[in-house]
C-alpha cells in the first residue's frame, strides 16, 4: 500500500503484515494532518498478487478540506461583523443551484453539521436561512470560514455563500458544497 504523496498533508501510517491470506482483513490506520489547503484529495494505491498476477487498485480517499473544521458559535451580532469584514470579492464564492435532494429542514440541519462547522440557530433574520461558521485548522494557518444557505422550496432551488478569509478555500469549498444539496 502506497499513499500518494500531497505537499499540503502529512499522511502517517502503521505498518502491517504483507501479507494476508484469502478471506481475511486487515485494517490499516491513517492519521492525516493538514499542512495548507489543498484541493485534490489523496490517493492511495493497493498493489496485490491474485491468481499470481499484479494488481494494481487505485483509490481516491475521502478527504476534504472541510474535513479539517472546528466548529465555531457565535452570536448574530458576531456573524455578520465578520461578514462584512469578509467583504472582498475574491473571499466570497457564490452558487444558486436546484435542490438535488429533499429540501427537509432535519436532513438539511444533519448535512450542514456534517460538514464539520457549527450551526448557528436564529443568528439570521430570515428564519428559513441557515447559517454556520468554522474554522479550517492546518499547520501554517487558521482559515475562518462562514457559510449562508437560502433555500428557495417553492422554486426548489438554494443560494449558497461562503465567505472565507483566504479566496481559495471560498471557492473550493463552494463547488464542493453545492453538491451535498
Amino acid at each position: 500500500m502506497v499513499l500518494d504523496k500531497l505537499a499540503q498533508l502529512n499522511v502517517q501510517t502503521k505498518p502491517v503484515e504483507p501479507l494476508v491470506e484469502g478471506g481475511a482483513q486487515i485494517q490499516q490506520v491513517l492519521n492525516i494532518e493538514c499542512l495548507t489547503d489543498f484541493s485534490d484529495a489523496p490517493l492511495l494505491n493497493i498493489k496485490f498478487r491474485y491468481g499470481g498476477a499484479l494488481q494494481n487498485l487505485t483509490l481516491k480517499l475521502p478527504v476534504t478540506i472541510n474535513k479539517f473544521f472546528q466548529p465555531t458559535e457565535m452570536a448574530s451580532h458576531d456573524f455578520f461583523q465578520r461578514w462584512k469584514q469578509l467583504s472582498q470579492p475574491q473571499q466570497e464564492a457564490q452558487k444558486i443551484f436546484k435542490a438535488n435532494h429533499s429540501m427537509d429542514t432535519e436532513v438539511l440541519k444533519a448535512k450542514l453539521l456534517g460538514l464539520g462547522t457549527a450551526l448557528l440557530e436564529n443568528v439570521d433574520p430570515n428564519p428559513e436561512n441557515y447559517v454556520c461558521a468554522g474554522v479550517i485548522q492546518t499547520k501554517s494557518q487558521q482559515v475562518g470560514c462562514l457559510l449562508r444557505l437560502e433555500p428557495n422550496g417553492q422554486a426548489q432551488m438554494y443560494r449558497l455563500t461562503l465567505r472565507c478569509s483566504k479566496d481559495s478555500v471560498s471557492m473550493r469549498l463552494c463547488e464542493l458544497l453545492a453538491h451535498q444539496f
